[in-house]
């Protein structure tokens, strides 16, 4: 019974660090230094070793912030699901703390591993389209479990907060944007720091792979708990043979699942 008390007062405790992480969405629009259109501020060490800016508006800053408000009353309800099992009635905040739970009884980069491999198995890959007959719609976690369906980011979006319910520290974990540069599409992907190294938690693959062996793909973008972040430009990552890719050429085809809206980078630029 010790240990049960005691693995409960931790799994409690981390709810009540995550709260306290994401924040009251207010107070988070309103933080000192977001004042103007893009920080100068930079950041070192993130994924892909890029200096990356911070934004304060745009369309994705706008999709994140409301993101987070959800989280608020999420995490909430994650916290009294996780003290009373027998009584929650979220079937979906049951299955994600089952996920955060089955992640906590393994150490070190498995951790990471069981998050990625089992919200991959999760959710089905759906486009927003068919799903809310928009284009490029963010869900919270929970949401995206009550119907077991979603695109990228809201994979990464579930990974992003089950990682850092799972023990792992919130400077370590991001969420990137990255443009294909073979398909003309945007991804999003969870991205964690172990052992000094980025790994990317991809809903496209079961394996993690390493920032630095990510082929095709120019970043973009990237969210983490302070906030949306924009890579410096140009950015230029080489493809499988070593050579450099440019700049991809606009495209005007639908996202399909599993991608997000080509609009997201103007949007998030243009403010």
């Amino acid at each position: 019974m010790g240990l049960s008390v005691v693995s409960h007062a931790w799994r409690v405790g981390m709810v009540a660090c995550a709260l306290a992480w994401f924040g009251p969405a207010e107070l988070r629009a309103e933080a000192p230094g977001v004042s103007g259109p893009a920080e100068s501020f930079q950041r070192p060490a993130e994924p892909f070793g890029l200096a990356a800016s911070s934004l304060s508006g745009g369309g994705l800053y706008d999709k994140w912030l409301g993101v987070q408000s959800r989280l608020d009353d999420e995490l909430v309800q994650l916290a009294l699901c996780d003290g009373d099992r027998d009584g929650c009635v979220s079937p979906a905040a049951l299955k994600f703390l089952d996920i955060v739970d089955s992640a906590r009884l393994r150490g070190g980069r498995a951790r990471l591993g069981e998050i990625n491999r089992a919200i991959n198995l999760a959710i089905r890959p759906t486009s927003d389209l068919a799903r809310y007959g928009q284009i490029d719609v963010w869900t919270s976690p929970l949401v995206t479990f009550a119907t077991g369906r979603g695109d990228c980011e809201d994979y990464a979006i579930a990974k992003f907060v089950a990682l850092r319910l799972a023990g792992v520290a919130s400077d370590d974990l991001r969420i990137v944007i990255m443009h294909d540069t073979i398909r003309g599409e945007d991804h999003a992907v969870a991205a964690a720091r172990f052992d000094g190294r980025w790994l990317t938690l991809d809903n496209n693959r079961m394996a993690m792979v390493e920032d630095t062996n990510v082929r095709n793909y120019r970043p973009t973008f990237l969210i983490d708990q302070h906030g949306v972040m924009r890579y410096a430009d140009p950015l230029l990552v080489s493809d499988a043979s070593g050579r450099h890719l440019a700049s991809p050429l606009a495209v005007t085809s639908l996202p399909r699942p599993g991608q997000i809206a080509p609009a997201n980078e103007t949007a998030a630029q243009a403010d």
